[in-house]
């Protein structure tokens, strides 16, 4: 590489090259100050601390992509053809290779950390008692929402009982005789817990609520629990994150989050002729 002390050539391919990335650099820059084409409005507890995982993480990788960017740019203006000067070259450089494997050790190490007390606060902490649970089963190309009834007990799945008014194999006898289940919506109450119990018919699916920051793959055979407290009322679009078949793109639903427990009441209670 050139080693700096040389007169070099400027030249206006290089110039032009230079020019080009530094209007990348600052249109990126820009863009990340200004928040333009950044996450949807936050609606949840959790979502909070998971934005700032990736703010951080944002933050470190684009210090990195200024600095490399900018030397490049200056080089390839700087150094756009051969001048008087003779390249260096060198085998090693043991202290220039500590400094940078330590720091990009030291600072991954960091993130690392950072993200996982994150991920033990979402996913190995205990929801509320009081937490509302709610069976979530995805199945090609539907959601399909359970609540229990007034014994708060859900009822037993036998898969032959499946069919084209039994989804997801209900046993009506027992527990499951005033369960309430819903096609294609769900509801909840505003700055309530909510567990989410996450299932899977045939192949994976992934819960995703990009307003409340949930995102969780459904897998066949596993019950997965994921869980989160909605702060801001409203509709809520549910998409499948996961390329699950060919009408993948009609897999969605909508969330609700009603104002007070007696909107919620009244939506269950406009369910029952449907059971």
């Amino acid at each position: 590489m050139a080693n700096g002390v040389g007169t070099g050539k400027v030249t206006v391919p290089g110039v032009v090259l230079g020019g080009l990335l530094a209007i990348f650099v600052v249109i990126s820059t820009w863009l990340f100050i200004t928040d333009r084409y950044w996450f949807t409005e936050l609606s949840s507890e959790h979502g909070a601390s998971l934005d700032g995982v990736f703010i951080a993480v944002l933050i470190v990788t684009g210090i990195a992509f200024v600095a490399t960017q900018g030397l490049l740019a200056y080089f390839v203006t700087r150094y756009g053809a051969n001048g008087d000067e003779k390249a260096s070259y060198w085998h090693d450089n043991p202290k220039a290779e500590m400094i940078l494997i330590g720091g990009t050790a030291l600072t991954l190490t960091i993130l690392v950390f950072y993200g996982q007390l994150v991920w033990y606060d979402i996913y190995f902490t205990d929801p509320p008692e009081d937490s509302m649970v709610v069976e979530v089963t995805g199945q090609q190309f539907q959601w399909v929402f359970r609540y229990p009834g007034i014994d708060g007990e859900f009822g037993e799945r036998n898969i032959s009982l499946v069919s084209p008014t039994n989804f997801i194999g209900l046993d009506r006898n027992g527990a499951g005789a005033d369960d309430i289940v819903a096609l294609g919506q769900m509801h909840a109450v505003l700055n309530q817990p909510v567990t989410v119990l996450l299932r899977s018919t045939d192949v994976i699916h992934n819960f995703h609520v990009p307003h409340l920051r949930v995102k969780q793959d459904a897998v066949p055979g596993l019950t997965i629990e994921n869980h989160f407290v909605a702060t801001i009322a409203g509709e809520y679009e549910i998409a499948c994150a996961e390329l699950c078949g060919a009408n993948h793109y009609r897999m969605k639903a909508a969330l609700t989050i009603d104002e007070t427990e007696a909107e919620f009441d009244q939506w269950m209670e406009e369910q029952l002729p449907f059971q």
